[in-house]
Parts: structure tokens; C-alpha cells; sequence
């Protein structure tokens, strides 16, 4: 198992807009892709609090690729972040890191 970490960074005030997507849409899509969440944060203390952090669990990297390109291309994706964003965007900026458990990690 490997996990990735995503960090979306939004735009002032463009957090509420992000996290009603994930919410209302995209878990949805995941779930129809197989694509398995391991947890969501936004940030308390920390450099900004319009971060959402989340973390996606994956049986490895060909899983991840294959998943995740299928979600991309979904037409039904492409259409709600269109709609999603109509009001502007959303998000400034997107950083990721795929993470390898240790073996005393609680998570395997």
C-alpha cells in the first residue's frame, strides 16, 4: 500500500467552494473509480488556513495511474469542476507526495 498526500492550496476566501465539491461530487466519482480516501483536513494552525489536505490510498502505483487517469477523464468530472468553477477558480495550486509506510507505521 502506498499513499498519496495532496495539499490544495485555494484562493483567498475559495476554501467553502472546494470543500462543497469533494463533498457533493467528488467522493461520488471516486467511489464509482475505486479510488479509496484515507482521510481529509483542512489546517488549524499552520501557514494557511485555506488548505485541504488529504490523503489516498493506493495498492500501488499502476493502481494509482489507472485510477486516477480513468477519474480525470470522466466527462461527469470535467462537467462539475466547469460548474464548480464558474464563479472562478478555485484552487492556486496543487502539491503532492506519495508516501511509503514504515514498518511501525500504524498505517500498512
Amino acid at each position: 500500500m502506498i499513499y498519496e498526500m495532496r495539499v490544495y492550496r485555494c484562493l483567498p476566501g475559495r476554501l467553502p467552494a472546494l470543500l462543497k465539491r469533494f463533498e457533493t461530487v467528488t467522493l461520488k466519482l471516486w467511489e464509482k473509480h475505486g479510488i479509496k480516501q484515507a482521510g481529509f483536513f483542512t489546517t488549524l494552525v499552520g501557514q494557511s488556513n485555506q488548505d485541504l489536505t488529504y490523503l489516498l490510498a493506493w495498492d500501488s502505483m499502476a493502481d494509482r495511474e489507472k485510477k486516477w487517469n480513468a477519474f480525470a477523464a470522466d466527462p461527469a468530472w470535467l462537467s462539475a469542476r466547469s460548474e464548480s468553477e464558474k464563479d472562478g477558480q478555485i484552487v492556486g495550486n496543487i502539491v503532492n507526495q506519495f508516501l511509503l509506510p514504515t514498518a511501525f507505521s500504524s498505517m500498512k
